[in-house]
């Protein structure tokens, strides 16, 4: 995790989806630790409070652990959750604007599937 932030949304919530980012991309998996929170704001350059808050959001949404004495970890089942709720968001958030850019662009399926094959 690096230190570059954008204004678009709180630090602590930029912190969370880099850890969902870490899951989603499998650097860390169902029952692996994620970073401690003072190795977390040393690397982000921020404020632990900051870390704690983002790590909180995870634990509310079920998606990390905390085990007494060790740290936080990745909860069972995690992904699953992940996979569905990370695939609305997109659609909700993200997709409708890509979309409009295709549709002005006049991209083809096909256009953005050669894209996608390095074509």
């Amino acid at each position: 995790m690096d230190g570059a932030w954008n204004d678009t949304q709180p630090i602590y919530q930029q912190i969370r989806d880099r850890v969902v980012g870490m899951m989603l991309d499998g650097v860390i998996s169902e029952g692996d630790p994620i970073p401690s929170v003072r190795q977390a704001a040393a690397e982000c350059q921020v404020n632990p409070l900051t870390v704690m808050k983002a790590y909180q959001q995870l634990s509310d949404d079920g998606l990390v652990e905390k085990r007494r004495g060790l740290g936080m970890f990745v909860a069972p089942g995690a992904l699953k959750r992940l996979a569905g709720t990370e695939r609305q968001k997109f659609l909700d958030e993200q997709w409708p604007e890509t979309l409009r850019t295709i549709r002005r662009l006049g991209l083809s399926l096909e256009e953005l599937l050669n894209q996608e094959n390095g074509q």
